[in-house]
């Protein structure tokens, strides 16, 4: 598949009407039981937020009003997790699993790790979001837009791992030619945040949700300001501000701007493509290999459900953001951008992250 066609897929996900209909099914009845949802990251994470966010508007929304309670499952980057849910995971209709674009990346890329299939899941929720770098004050000061006054400093990043999402920044500071040494092993981006906090690291990115709930604050009391956004995709595929942080920079126009950096080519077109990969499909709800149509119908009329309240546009732009809440085919769509990216992207990544970090990964 080719980046132009990857784009027109995300294009017509994002627009499609929202009254797309799907066959009638009966819904399972869930009264006084409890729905277990499997975050395969830490408690402080934009994962967490984001699952902490829908899960008591999900429980008010099934049948039976259920209690629906987050369980979080860290390690190797999210794997152990995604890895769980493929062989454990009962399809009764009570266990439910929240992927993100550090799940679809290892999947992507061939890591050895990985022993879950998502074409054996059910997609019952896609969420967009987008993410946002940021400096410390005193570095923040000689930076103007051109990232070629930051090429003399030093930087320290807390990483999940380079075949994580983080191989977006990662391979984004690299284009603009910036020195950026990362500290492999935390279990979510929450913990580079609280790196960042303590002075440990002085370069960060964070999803839209973790940024809203917990750099803002920071920002607003002088402790950080923000670099430039991931950005986002218009209609036809290019990127445009971010929609949620229109004030903010994105990646494309510091490119733009630092000598060096270039906007086309091999190197922008495979970073691109896991941006797209990561951040408009970068987390998904699924139900396991085996759910009835009577429970893939019971959560994506749920969802549907969250998504038609009147509160709805108004609470989940403070929590997550201004992106797109996708269900039914919308979601299938979303489910397939993320899991699939062209083949020469793939082996531009591979071939740097071989060659960067010394990772060697299946083909």
């Amino acid at each position: 598949m080719s980046l132009k066609t990857v784009t027109r897929t995300i294009a017509c996900a994002i627009i499609a009407a929202a009254g797309l209909t799907t066959a009638a099914h009966a819904e399972m009845d869930l009264s006084g039981e409890t729905v277990t949802w499997v975050i395969p990251f830490s408690e402080s994470g934009g994962s967490a937020k984001w699952a902490n966010f829908y899960a008591p508007l999900l429980g008010e929304a099934l049948p039976g009003e259920p209690t629906v309670v987050v369980k979080f499952m860290p390690g190797a980057g999210s794997t152990k997790g995604a890895n769980w849910f493929q062989k454990e995971a009962k399809a009764d209709g009570k266990t439910i699993f929240g992927s993100s674009g550090s799940t679809q990346f290892p999947y992507l890329l061939g890591d050895p790790r990985v022993r879950y299939e998502y074409g054996d899941w059910n997609v019952v929720l896609a969420s967009g979001t987008g993410g946002v770098a940021y400096l410390p004050p005193d570095l923040a000061k000689k930076f103007d837009g051109d990232a070629s006054t930051l090429r003399d400093v030093d930087f320290i990043y807390g990483s999940q791992g380079a075949t994580r999402l983080d191989l977006v920044p990662l391979l984004a500071w690299e284009m603009l030619g910036l020195s950026v040494e990362p500290v492999f092993g935390i279990k979510g981006r929450g913990d580079g945040r609280l790196m960042f906090e303590r002075g440990e690291a002085n370069i960060d990115y964070q999803t839209s949700s973790s940024y809203l709930k917990g750099v803002a604050p920071l920002v607003e009391d002088g402790k950080a300001v923000p670099m430039m956004t991931w950005g986002a995709l218009d209609g036809d595929g290019n990127i445009v501000r971010d929609p949620t942080f229109p004030d903010i920079r994105t990646f494309k126009e510091v490119c733009d701007v630092t000598e060096g950096c270039e906007t086309k080519g091999e190197r922008w077109e495979a970073w691109k493509a896991f941006f797209i990969a990561g951040f408009p499909a970068q987390k998904m709800v699924f139900l396991p290999k085996g759910a009835t149509e009577e429970m893939i119908a019971t959560y994506s009329s749920a969802f549907k459900r969250v998504h038609a309240r009147d509160d709805f546009a108004d609470i989940s732009k403070k929590r997550l953001g201004v992106y797109p809440q996708m269900t039914g085919e919308q979601a299938a769509a979303t489910l397939k951008l993320g899991t699939e990216v062209p083949q020469e992207a793939k082996d531009f990544v591979v071939s740097w992250l071989e060659e960067r970090y010394g990772v060697t990964l299946k083909k």
